[in-house]
């Protein structure tokens, strides 16, 4: 394994879809607060799990960012987990700040759906 690769044991684990892109939900560790969702591949997990900060790939300008370089909103990260699929990843942060891009600390503040089930 280089010193720039993902575990091959999380890899092999790993469901991308079909752009090599996982769901990464960013979570409050102490609270439970859902507070974003972002994308990764192989390379931002593993910047996540050897850096300690939260790194996601932007699908809109086709690079890696790490949460707080730009706005100081930084995720510290405590610990990361797979779902049961391995399509998801939870990623438990301490979120210094927003969380969201608009300046909120979650990005699921928008208003509840109406539900019509009966």
């Amino acid at each position: 394994m280089s010193a720039n690769s993902l575990d091959p044991a999380v890899a092999a684990r790993l469901k991308r879809d079909p752009d090599g892109l996982v769901p990464a939900i960013a979570q409050q560790y102490d609270t439970g607060e859902v507070l974003m969702l972002g994308w990764m591949d192989d390379e931002a997990l593993h910047r996540t799990l050897t850096t300690g900060r939260a790194t996601y790939w932007s699908r809109s300008r086709q690079e890696y960012w790490v949460k707080g370089d730009t706005s100081g909103h930084v995720q510290h990260v405590k610990s990361v987990a797979l779902d049961c699929d391995a399509d998801t990843v939870l990623v438990k942060v301490d979120q210094v700040g927003a969380a969201c891009h608009t300046g909120d600390r979650t990005c699921f503040d928008a208003g509840e759906l109406r539900l019509d089930a009966s």
